[in-house]
C-alpha cells in the first residue's frame, strides 16, 4: 500500500502541472478529493491494514492528502485573484450621470433672509417649540379674556406642573425671552418653526416657518421699521418692487401695520393669488407695545423698539412662482428639481 501512495504522489505531480483554468481544477477535485475519489479510497482501505503498519501507511496518506488540497486551493485561489484583477467594466464607455440633491426651497429661502438680516446687523436668536402661556400670550399683552386669543388656534398639551404648556404660535416667546434675560439695545431676529391649528389649504398650513424680529434701544421710530423692512423685500424680491404699508392690529404692537408688494403672478394687474387686488402682503409689523416692555422689565419711558414677523413658506412662493403651499411638502422631486 505504501508503493500505491507513492505512485499516487507522481499522479498528484502530473495533475498539478495541469491546473490552469477553472475546468481543469474542478476535474482534478472530482478524480482526487471528494468521497468516490483516490485519496478516499485509501481512507477506506486503511481499516483492512495491520495495526502495525497504520501508523507509517496513516501518515503517508496525510501527507498525500495534504499535497493534493493544498495544490487545489492554491489553483483555485490563483484562478480568482485573475478575475478579480481582470477590467469589469468598459471604461471607454460614457460615465453614467450622478444626481446631485439641492437644498429644499424653504430652506433656501430662511438661509437667504438670515443672510440679508445679518448684513443689516441683526444677531439670530432660538428657543423652545413647546412653550407656556406666559411666553406665548400673557406677556405678550394678551389678556386671558382678549379677544386677540382667538386670532390664533392654537395646539395646547398637557399642564406641567400646573402650567400650561402649548406648541408656540409665533416666535414672539422668543423676543420675550430675549427681553426678559438681556437689557437692551437688543437686535435680532428669531427663526424656526410654528404650530397653529388650521386647515391645510394652497394658503396656509399647520405647521410651517417664521423669521420674526425685534429692536430696542432708545429713541426707536417707525421710520427705521420702514427702512429695515424696504430694504429687506427688494432684497429679497427685486429691486423694483412696488410696496405699502397698511394699518393693521396686533396686540404687542402700536402702532401696527402690515407691508404689501405688488402680486408676482399678474404683476399687480390682479388675479386669483391676490384676490384680484394686485397687492399681496408678506408681512406685519408694529413698534413694541408699552405694555410688552413693562412686562419685560423694560422701561417705555426710556427704550422703545419695533418688531416683525412674516412666514417664510409665503416669501417662497413669491420668489419662485408657487401658486400652492403644499407642493413645499410632498416631496414631490418635480416640484425640488426646479429650485
Amino acid at each position: 500500500m505504501i508503493q500505491e501512495l507513492l505512485a499516487l504522489s507522481e499522479q498528484l505531480d502530473t495533475d498539478i502541472q495541469t491546473l490552469n483554468d477553472e475546468q481543469s481544477i474542478e476535474a482534478f477535485r472530482l478524480k482526487h478529493l471528494v468521497k468516490k475519489g483516490t485519496l478516499q479510497t485509501f481512507v477506506d482501505r486503511l481499516r483492512d491494514v495491520p495495526k502495525e503498519e497504520k501508523p507509517i501507511i496513516g501518515k503517508t496518506l496525510n501527507e498525500v492528502r495534504r499535497k493534493a488540497e493544498q495544490a487545489w486551493t492554491e489553483a483555485k485561489d490563483s484562478i480568482e485573484n485573475q478575475k478579480n484583477t481582470t477590467a469589469s467594466i468598459d471604461v471607454t464607455l460614457p460615465s453614467r450621470r450622478q444626481r446631485r440633491g439641492t437644498t429644499h426651497p424653504i430652506t433656501q429661502t430662511l438661509d437667504k433672509a438670515i443672510a440679508v438680516f445679518k448684513k443689516l446687523g441683526f444677531d439670530i436668536a432660538e428657543g423652545p417649540d413647546i412653550e407656556n402661556d406666559a411666553h406665548n400670550f400673557g406677556l405678550l399683552n394678551f389678556a386671558d379674556d382678549h379677544p386677540a386669543r382667538d386670532m390664533q388656534d392654537t395646539f395646547f398639551l398637557d399642564e406641567k406642573h400646573g402650567e400650561k404648556l402649548l406648541l408656540r404660535t409665533h416666535t414672539s416667546s422668543v423676543q420675550i425671552r430675549l427681553m426678559t434675560s438681556q437689557k437692551p439695545p437688543i437686535r435680532a431676529i428669531m427663526p424656526g418653526r410654528v404650530y397653529r391649528n388650521e386647515a391645510v389649504s394652497a394658503r396656509s398650513l399647520a405647521e410651517f416657518h417664521q423669521v420674526e424680529g425685534l429692536y430696542i434701544d432708545k429713541n426707536v421710530t417707525f421710520a427705521q421699521l420702514k427702512g429695515t423692512l424696504v430694504a429687506f423685500a427688494k432684497e429679497m424680491y427685486g429691486k423694483d418692487l412696488k410696496y405699502r404699508f397698511r394699518p393693521s392690529y396686533f396686540p404687542f404692537t402700536e402702532p401696527s401695520a402690515e407691508m404689501d408688494i405688488t402680486c408676482y403672478l399678474c404683476g399687480g394687474k390682479g388675479c386669483r393669488v391676490c384676490k384680484y387686488t394686485g397687492w399681496l402682503e408678506i408681512l406685519g409689523c408694529g413698534m413694541v407695545h408699552p405694555n410688552v416692555l413693562r412686562n419685560c422689565g423694560i422701561d417705555p419711558d426710556e427704550y422703545s423698539g419695533y418688531a416683525f414677523g412674516f412666514g417664510i413658506e409665503r416669501v417662497t412662493l413669491l420668489t419662485t412662482g408657487i401658486d400652492d403651499i403644499r407642493y413645499l411638502y410632498e416631496n414631490d422631486v418635480r416640484v425640488l428639481r426646479q429650485f
